[in-house]
Order: structure tokens, then C-alpha cells, then sequence
């Protein structure tokens, strides 16, 4: 049973960078790939960036294009999530996902939560 673990997440400061892990346990994404979604208070989840595993081909919402960088390490079956000039509005609980053969975000880790003071 596949396992996703992440790691990484606190408190930083407007400005500030943070990077984040997710440890796959249980199974890998190599045919598919993984990525990360994060949830604010009181807001659903969304979508933030994903990585095709073999070709490392990447997808940015819009509103962290420039600012985060997702890559995995296939040796460590981790992905990652770099994240530079935080500001408030990117405080969330963050989790990374995993896409199943059929295309669909199938496997979830618990989340870490990163809060950005202003």
C-alpha cells in the first residue's frame, strides 16, 4: 500500500523560502508522476504544481510560476517543492498526491502545514 510522508512545512517569514519533501513508500509514480496540491482555511484545495516522473516535464498554477520549483529524486522515490518568495496568501496545509495508470490524483500524503507571516 503506497505511502506518501511529507516534511518540511513551518513558519517563515514574507520573502522567505521553504522547501518541502514527500517520501513515496509502498510503490513508485514512475509511469505517471506525482504533485502538489495545498488547501488555506476556510478554502478547497488546489491544484499547485505536478512533475511527469520519467521525463520530469513540469505544471505551475499560475501563482507560483517563478517563485516554486517541484522535482523528484527517483533514487529516493521523493518528490520536492521549492519554494521562494513567500508571501501570506501561500499559507496552507500542503500535500503531495500521486497519479494513478488511469490519470487520476489516487494517492494522497497527510499534509504539512506552512504558514507565511507578514
Amino acid at each position: 500500500q503506497a505511502q506518501l510522508v511529507e516534511s518540511g512545512g513551518g513558519l517563515v517569514q514574507a520573502g522567505g523560502s521553504l522547501g518541502l519533501s514527500c517520501a513515496v513508500s509502498g510503490r513508485t509514480f514512475e509511469r505517471t508522476g506525482m504533485g502538489w496540491f495545498r488547501q488555506a482555511p476556510g478554502r478547497e484545495r488546489n491544484f499547485v504544481a505536478s512533475i511527469t516522473w520519467i521525463v520530469g516535464s513540469t505544471v505551475y498554477a499560475d501563482s507560483v510560476k517563478g517563485r516554486f520549483t517541484i522535482s523528484r529524486d527517483s533514487a529516493k522515490n521523493t518528490v520536492y517543492l521549492q519554494m521562494n518568495a513567500l508571501n501570506p496568501e501561500d499559507t496552507a496545509v500542503y500535500c503531495c498526491a500521486g497519479i494513478e495508470v488511469r490519470g487520476t490524483w489516487g494517492y494522497w500524503g497527510q499534509g504539512t502545514q506552512v504558514t507565511v507571516s507578514s
